[in-house]
């Protein structure tokens, strides 16, 4: 029995008593969502302090039922949201109060393994870290590896090109993907590169990875397989000051070594980690980096020797190498576990921008300089190897103006950013948290392109409307975004 919504009008409520009912035609059973309690799961993703219930939500088992759902919608001017585990920082998923949100939770499953060719076909709910388990005994895995892994879908990874702990090495989703599925708005259904490593054409593929929905939904993804390594090697390497640490990330890259990863923790972080974890990290440092190497034995042996004289040179105060991969494996756990230990302590808001590495230390310098001004704790947890932050600012959402306040450090940390030569966002996409800072670094112009490729694949804007682009532009108006106060926030439509 559907929840009736009084704050809506009959013609509302008739028109999605009829969505339902179209959209039950298509997928039958339990196969749509109405009821309030069934809908409080979607309306909100990882970025937890934006929430809004959906009209309806949609769960297809088949490209064909997807194809179906998105013709109907285009052809009746119904808006969409894509969603897949629902693990997005950036409010990638965040719903419409009278969109539909197409969940891709069905598709589960891994279609195929090729040896051959080194590369697996998967359907889009499948979870990154389930890729590499059913490889491994294959001599594989799946590089790209979110500290998200063991709960992020592919799909999702997809949208917003997600990176890890091997993206340094090994790249990003958009290195790591060789073809996909791509359902239209229209119901069109496109095939996107293949199991070779190029195709003739445009890079279509290229232009989807990253696309945060905006473009098309994908219903089957082909993923490169990496052989695993000879040898595995991993250090603990504790230093005084955190510029030490940053200063030490430099010189490792600048001397032509490129680890497999290379993560940096402050203290804050240091601290919250190894009372969650008990990784054996050392209390008493500023700042720690840890530090995997790959690859042949004596290559490995070799560049952790250069790495030890670089920490050295930089003031390090212990380089602890990992005894076994039982002890290397505790090492990443408690990186792995940094969010939710910090979320221990409290709310905080997680940020993403990406800075050249040479401008480490005085970012870092910076943003405690930041944390002062504000009265807000950091912490900084982050893939230091090709620069990308991901400061945890921490805030109590009990306090009122404090949600604001910790939203303005955000924007201010990455306005900061763009202004030493980063970028917005290294792995969690735009999505509604940075959208209205897209002018800090794209101009209208830039920002007018980008539009006119969504309109080419989506002229009516009813994939994932209000995200990405700001509210002065056409992609933001079709999302029906208002101002307040001078901010922009999501839509203020009727909720049940």
């Amino acid at each position: 029995m559907s929840l009736t919504m009084p704050e809506l009008d009959g013609e509302v409520l008739a028109r999605r008593a009829d969505i339902a009912a179209a959209l039950r035609q298509i997928v039958p059973g339990e196969g749509v969502i109405d009821h309030i309690d069934g809908l409080r799961p979607y309306e909100t993703d990882g970025l937890s302090a934006y929430s809004q219930t959906p009209m309806l939500v949609v769960l297809p088992q088949t490209t064909q039922q997807v194809a179906a759902i998105l013709a109907w919608c285009s052809r009746n001017g119904v808006r969409v949201v894509p969603r897949g585990a629902g693990t997005s920082l950036s409010g990638g998923a965040l719903p419409l109060a009278d969109g539909v949100v197409l969940g891709l939770g069905k598709f589960n499953r891994i279609l195929e393994i090729d040896d051959a060719n080194r590369c697996a076909v998967v359907q889009p709910g499948v979870t990154n870290l389930a890729i590499t388990h059913a490889v491994q005994d294959r001599g594989f895995f799946y590089a790209p590896d979110p500290s998200s892994q063991i709960a992020c879908s592919i799909g999702g990874n997809v949208a917003e090109n997600s990176g890890g702990v091997h993206c340094l090495k090994y790249g990003l989703t958009t290195n790591n993907v060789l073809g996909a599925t791509l359902v239209t708005i229209e119901g069109e259904i496109i095939t996107l590169g293949g199991k070779a490593l190029d195709g003739p054409g445009y890079d279509l593929l290229g232009i989807v990875v990253g696309s945060e929905g905006l473009l098309g939904v994908v219903t089957e993804v082909i993923v490169k397989l990496t052989p695993a390594p000879e040898c595995t090697r991993a250090a603990l390497v504790a230093f005084p000051t955190v510029e030490g640490a940053a200063q030490c990330v430099a010189d490792i890259m600048g001397a032509g070594i490129v680890p497999a990863g290379l993560e940096m923790m402050d203290s804050f972080a240091i601290q919250a980690a190894e009372a969650f974890v008990g990784a054996g990290y050392p209390l008493d440092a500023a700042a720690l980096l840890i530090v995997e190497l790959d690859g042949p034995v004596a290559e490995c042996d070799h560049l952790l020797g250069e790495i030890e004289v670089l920490a050295g040179a930089n003031g390090a105060t212990s380089v602890k190498i990992a005894r076994d991969d039982a002890e290397r494996a505790l090492f990443w756990a408690g990186r792995k576990a940094a969010f939710p230990a910090v979320g221990r302590m409290g709310d905080y808001y997680c940020m993403d921008g990406t800075i050249p590495r040479r401008e480490l230390p005085g970012v870092l310098r910076r943003i405690q300089a930041m944390s002062a001004d504000y009265g807000l704790a950091v912490a900084n947890v982050f893939h230091a190897g090709d620069g990308n932050l991901h400061p945890l600012v921490l805030y109590n959402a009990n306090n009122l103006g404090e949600l604001e306040k910790a939203e303005a450090f955000g924007a201010d940390i990455l306005r900061l950013c763009v202004e030493v030569g980063g970028v917005l966002t290294g792995e969690h996409g735009v999505g509604v948290e940075k959208r209205d800072l897209m002018p800090a670094m794209f101009t209208p112009v830039d920002l007018e392109q980008q539009e006119a490729l969504k309109a080419a694949f989506d002229p009516a804007f009813l994939l994932n409307p209000g995200k990405v682009f700001p509210n002065l532009h056409r992609c933001a108006e079709a999302g029906r975004v208002h101002v307040h106060g001078g901010k922009t926030r999501f839509p203020d439509l009727p909720r049940f």
